[in-house]
């Protein structure tokens, strides 16, 4: 894993029309990146976007700062401050998860619980019900067997 930063110069996106220099600063931003980084596939975060687009379409920054981190053959692109921010975000997930996961595996083993008090107290019931059902369904088939036989 490599990681840099780079000045990316866009000018150049000054020269295009002012209903594209946005798009146009996004595009150098990947040419610059795959030329330096020899990398095919590029990855602009948020974070640079937002600084590119920050005010607005029409009036680009002349140069942005960006720190490229390279994994294999792909590149992520980070403004050097949002990366610290990131950073942070994911500490903070990283201890609040163990809490909540302890959280939801007991609810998941209280409801699993119930369910089985409620199927083991249900099921003898309807057992003997289902049964008596047809016992007496059997019965009444033998005698309407019977009485056929009798007619005939």
């Amino acid at each position: 894993m490599e990681e840099k930063i780079y000045t990316i110069p866009l000018l150049r996106a000054k020269m295009a029309p002012r209903t594209r220099r946005a798009k146009k600063a996004v595009r150098l931003v990947r040419e610059f990146l795959a030329k330096h980084t020899k990398a095919e596939i590029i990855k602009i975060d948020k974070s640079v976007n937002e600084a590119i687009w920050a005010r607005g379409l029409r009036k680009v920054p002349s140069k942005i700062r960006v720190k490229a981190v390279k994994i294999e053959d792909e590149v992520w692109a980070y403004t050097p401050e949002a990366e610290v921010k990131i950073e942070k975000e994911k500490e903070e997930k990283k201890e609040e998860q163990p809490e909540e996961a302890e959280k939801e595996a007991k609810e998941i083993e209280e409801t699993k619980e119930e369910i089985a008090e409620e199927v083991k107290e249900e099921q003898p019931e309807e057992t003997k019900e289902v049964e008596e059902a047809k016992e007496s369904m059997e019965s009444e088939v033998k005698e309407e067997k019977k009485e056929e036989k009798e007619e005939k």
